[in-house]
């Protein structure tokens, strides 16, 4: 049996498989199974799955199977940010290798130029940011009469970022009924009711729990002074596995500062949020991808569309105010069967927070005490193993003792008291 035999269950052509083999991709995800042959069919689909589970292939791949060379712009992918629908395009264009298909981005912060001569050349695939598309499609330099599929990527996150106003007027633009795949990490009622409102008769998919992490991953959550946040990091960044680290923090100054506290160490990072310009952006990316920077410290601007392969850890150096936030942070590790480690700093500041993401998730985070960073001081306990959804793993060698997560009252108020006073 070949390496895509299982692929070509699903009766792709044999250039489909050919790209699929030189992906190195082995067996359809659970998404892929349930989404490509209805997709083949032309029903609209809804599709909730986790990130990192190949939902890009799920919907690109029967897109591509479908679609007519020279036929002009047939297939629209609006994504809510230009790292996630830069990223589907290359991933579109790895897909159609091998295939005269030509794919293009569109999306805020780059030139002008490049784009209009994408649009005005008939290019068959766009992956764009709702913002410019409509810019374009304002200034007449967009047409949609032979526009087959509208997809919507990451919809939860472009619902949260204000764009159903521009997805709205894109559908408005579309003549006839097209088919319409709307792909989501969670349905919240806003992405339920758009959906409703752009399909008809679709098939509704669901790849694991709206808002489960990926398998694979250890949660490992530090008790942390805020202080000491930066040299606990450098502390985990000794351990010989943390080879390739994604670090979230909550505001875009906060990045930098981070950022460069560790170049000052001779840790090779990179900053990646909203106030750096495009070309930054790209490169502190593709130095990341390339292995040549160790440690990207971003801001949520990083938590979808980054799809960077061998991540080992990521680290939420700030607590996530969503707990949504925290489910698409982590899955940038642990991708597509792999697997790596997620590291939480909890600062007592944090704890409400912290409270309200353990409720979200329905399980309990375990944490580790390291006497020299710890806000409270709180009495070790026996090593556990940390846990993995999935999956066994040894407890960071040299790095403390888990703590009970369940304090009382009492505790947690000696907690905060101490922290206050330290």
């Amino acid at each position: 049996m070949s390496k895509v035999e299982l692929f070509r269950e699903l009766l792709l052509s044999e250039e489909q498989l050919a790209a699929v083999e030189a992906l190195g991709w082995i067996e359809p995800t659970p998404i892929q199974w349930k989404a490509i042959p209805a997709a083949l069919q032309g029903k609209d689909i809804v599709g909730v799955a986790q990130t990192g589970t190949g939902k890009t292939g799920a919907f690109m791949i029967p897109c591509l199977e479908k679609i007519q060379v020279g036929g002009g712009l047939q297939v629209l992918v609006l994504c809510p940010t230009r790292e996630l629908a830069q990223q589907v395009a290359e991933d579109t264009e790895a897909l159609a290798k091998g295939t005269s298909v030509r794919v293009a981005s569109i999306v805020g912060g780059v030139a002008y130029g490049p784009q209009e001569e994408a649009l005005s050349s008939g290019m068959e695939i766009i992956v764009a940011t709702p913002g410019r598309f409509i810019d374009h499609m304002g200034k007449r330099r967009v047409n949609l009469a032979g526009l087959q599929t509208l997809i919507l990527d990451e919809a939860d996150r472009m619902l949260d970022m204000g764009f159903r106003p521009q997805i709205e007027d894109v559908r408005r633009g579309i003549r006839g009924k097209p088919q319409v795949m709307l792909f989501s990490a969670t349905m919240p009622n806003g992405v339920h009711a758009l959906a409703l409102q752009l399909t008809k008769e679709a098939v509704w998919l669901e790849a694991a729990p709206s808002g489960t992490t990926a398998e694979g991953i250890t949660e490992i959550v530090y008790s942390v002074k805020p202080e000491k946040k930066p040299d606990l990091l450098l502390k985990l960044l000794e351990e010989s596995d943390w080879n390739q680290v994604l670090v979230f923090c909550r505001t875009k100054v906060g990045a930098d500062t981070l950022t460069a506290r560790l170049e000052q160490t001779g840790i090779r990072a990179d900053a990646l949020h909203s106030d750096r310009q495009m070309r930054h952006r790209t490169r502190a990316l593709e130095r990341f991808s390339d292995g040549k920077t160790r440690v990207l410290v971003a801001t949520d601007i990083a938590q979808r569309g980054l799809d960077v392969e061998g991540i080992t850890h990521v680290v939420n150096y700030d607590v996530p105010l969503d707990p949504e936030d925290y489910v698409h942070r982590i899955g940038r590790t642990g991708r597509a069967g792999a697997t790596g480690t997620a590291v939480t700093f909890l600062t007592a500041a944090d704890y409400g927070a912290f409270k309200s993401l353990e409720y979200h998730l329905g399980r309990s985070l375990e944490r580790v005490h390291l006497p020299e960073f710890d806000y409270a001081g709180t009495p070790v306990r026996e090593d556990r193993a940390p846990s993995r959804r999935g999956a066994r793993s040894r407890a960071p060698l040299g790095l403390g003792s888990r703590l009970d997560d369940k304090l009382s009252s009492e505790e947690l108020d000696r907690i905060l008291k101490l922290s206050q006073e330290s």
